[in-house]
């Protein structure tokens, strides 16, 4: 792991940090915001995933997490959204190949020796955080925006036990009924819609929900609203009676003034569940 730069804020430590991935078997590049607590012992850590053509930087830069993550105490992580690099397989359009890696691992080529985005972010990177930095392996939440916010609820019911909280921000929640899902599945993952499954939001609630709390914000002027599908995943944590608070918010669009806007509130949630 190499030292890309580390800057002084709000008390802690951002920093941004490349590694070697053998998941990916490309460089990695990560940000990793540290609360002042840390330098006397781990802190808790909550993970934000990224959207369609994003970086590690995005959030990292325009979210206006740290603020709120310092107040809390809570370490943020903000992991790429996709393998990058020479050799690294891409495609033409924005929503598919390097900056869309939709958190899975692919099984089709051109994209299985790299795409390997689940086991990066579920596995190889956790493992060296948790080596590498004071964090409470036992304490972390999880959240994202968009593609991110898919990542971030698919992750959370994945992995029982793991996250004790889930929020995100206008998720991609039913991928496998949308244009924003069926395009990247079937490239990654081929025609096989079975394995589609597991990956989709709407239909893990349904199977198996999660066993914690659940936020959710979709702004009502939300351009890419009929992509995202919010009532799919509303009616099935009905269905369910899933714990969640799922909140469609007036004239906000899918941008990031949406996101910093209420940031606080996921911060602030995520800190209840991991200080409980």
């Amino acid at each position: 792991m190499e030292t890309v730069s580390e800057n002084a804020c709000f008390g802690g430590t951002q920093g941004v940090y490349t590694h070697a991935s053998d998941a990916c078997d490309c460089d990695m590049t990560f940000g990793l915001f540290l609360p002042e607590e840390a330098k006397s012992g781990p802190v808790p850590v909550l993970w934000y995933l990224s959207g369609l053509t994003c970086t590690h930087e995005n959030a990292m830069v325009k979210a206006g997490a740290q603020l709120w993550a310092a107040e809390q105490g809570i370490a943020l992580c903000f992991p790429d959204t996709s393998p990058r690099g020479e050799g690294v397989a891409d495609d033409d359009a924005y929503d598919l190949g390097q900056g869309a890696g939709f958190y899975v691992n692919a099984t089709q080529d051109p994209w299985k020796p790299h795409f390997q985005m689940w086991r990066y972010v579920a596995e190889e990177l956790p493992q060296l955080l948790m080596k590498e930095f004071p964090l409470d392996e036992e304490r972390q939440a999880i959240t994202g925006h968009s593609m991110g916010g898919h990542g971030a609820l698919t992750l959370a019911m994945g992995l029982p036990g793991r996250f004790r909280s889930v929020s995100a921000f206008s998720p991609i929640v039913n991928p496998t009924q949308s244009d924003w899902g069926r395009k990247q599945f079937t490239a990654y993952l081929g025609e096989d819609e079975s394995t589609w499954a597991k990956h989709d939001a709407t239909v893990l609630m349904k199977e198996t929900g999660f066993d914690g709390p659940i936020l959710t914000d979709t702004g009502t002027k939300d351009q890419f609203i009929d992509l995202l599908m919010p009532e799919s995943f509303a009616a099935a944590c009905a269905a369910r009676r899933q714990e969640a608070t799922l909140r469609m918010q007036p004239g906000y669009d899918h941008s990031y003034f949406f996101v910093s806007t209420f940031m606080e509130d996921h911060v602030a949630f995520h800190a209840e569940a991991l200080y409980a």
